[in-house]
């Protein structure tokens, strides 16, 4: 799908990051898109990037089995 660019100022950037980095115009728009997300991705709060991984783990049915230091040490292998 094509994507027209209409302003005269992005397309200057976007040419000049590509000339800077001499890689094509697609590649300087992916990676000005990826750094983007990255940066944002990043701003937000440690608890909130992690919640998705909570709710699954919360979702998880319980074992019964307690998370002791025995627990530790038997799945590590040591039998101390």
């Amino acid at each position: 799908m094509p994507l027209h660019v209409r302003d005269p100022e992005t397309t200057a950037l976007v040419r000049r990051l590509a000339a800077e980095r001499r890689i094509s115009l697609t590649q300087a728009i992916r990676t000005a898109c990826l750094e983007a997300l990255d940066r944002d991705r990043a701003a937000k709060p440690i608890a909130e990037r992690v919640a998705p991984i909570l709710a699954r783990l919360d979702a998880l049915p319980d074992t019964g089995r307690k998370a002791d230091k025995a627990f530790f040490n038997a799945e590590w292998g040591d039998n101390q």
